[in-house]
């Protein structure tokens, strides 16, 4: 991408469907909009419409009911087929990339679940690649110890493939570790990983969540609204200017399109 973009996480609150939701989008100088699939790849004809007519970023996020590491091979090609479609839909729309929460340990030894994950992604990459559809496929970092994702597991997975990258869930990281990863150095500190093991491409096709959030010592509880949160989310921007990082910042706050403005205005006035 050429530049850093900034997008709200489903239709903007103040507008009823995607068309009137691009128009709020371009009154606050916004860059599109992350497509929720929360409980299934559905979409309707004039959604579909108003969202490839718009010129703007889109990415998606596939369903919630996804694990890849299922005990039950039902669930998890199930949760293969979900993210392939919304691969799939996503990509018909002019998207950018999709990230989805790829699964839970289960009380297993976290190497079996990293194989498991690995296998069920090459399915994912091979069947998509039969199609020519080179979407971006990112696991995004979680926000619970329960959930497998932290940052080293999925850089190590995006190693292994040419079309998936990390979707890294910045308050997910502060919230899975109970408050840290929310200093401009460690911020910084996850930028220089990425970019030293999978490259400078990998900064300039970014896919990062934001918002602020309530955590404890189990990790995430829910999303705030970032100026009720500690997240440290100007030191964040910081770092983003430090690496000159391109792509696309999804903010998943509450108040999703005020909190995007703010972390536009903030990032542009750095």
């Amino acid at each position: 991408m050429d530049k850093l973009n900034f997008l709200t996480a489903g239709v903007p609150l103040r507008a009823k469907g995607y068309e009137e939701g691009f128009q709020v989008l371009n009154n606050m100088g916004l860059d599109g909009l992350e497509l929720e699939f929360v409980r299934g790849v559905r979409i309707s004809d004039k959604s579909r419409e108003a969202v490839s007519a718009s010129k703007k970023v889109i990415t998606a996020h596939a369903p919630f009911y996804v694990n890849l590491n299922a005990r039950e091979e039902d669930k998890v090609e199930a949760s293969v087929q979900r993210i392939i479609e919304t691969a799939e839909t996503a990509n018909e729309l002019g998207g950018y990339s999709i990230t989805f929460h790829a699964a839970y340990y289960l009380d297993m030894d976290k190497e079996i679940v990293f194989k498991q994950v690995e296998k069920q992604t090459k399915i994912i990459t091979d069947a998509l690649a039969k199609t020519g559809n080179k979407i971006w496929v990112r696991p995004e970092t979680t926000g619970k110890g329960t959930q497998w994702g932290d940052l080293d597991e999925i850089v190590r997975l995006s190693k292994e493939f040419e079309t998936v990258l990390p979707c890294v869930d910045f308050s997910h990281l502060h919230a899975r570790y109970n408050g840290i990863s929310n200093t401009y150095d460690e911020f910084c500190a996850i930028f220089d990983k990425i970019g030293s093991e999978l490259g400078q491409n990998a900064i300039e096709n970014f896919h990062a969540h934001i918002a602020g959030i309530e955590y404890g010592a189990k990790g995430e509880k829910k999303h705030l609204n970032l100026e009720e949160s500690d997240f440290n989310y100007k030191d964040l921007l910081k770092a983003f200017k430090t690496f000159d990082v391109k792509g696309a910042i999804v903010c998943e706050s509450p108040n999703i399109e005020d909190d995007a403005k703010l972390l536009k205005d903030y990032y542009y006035s750095l």
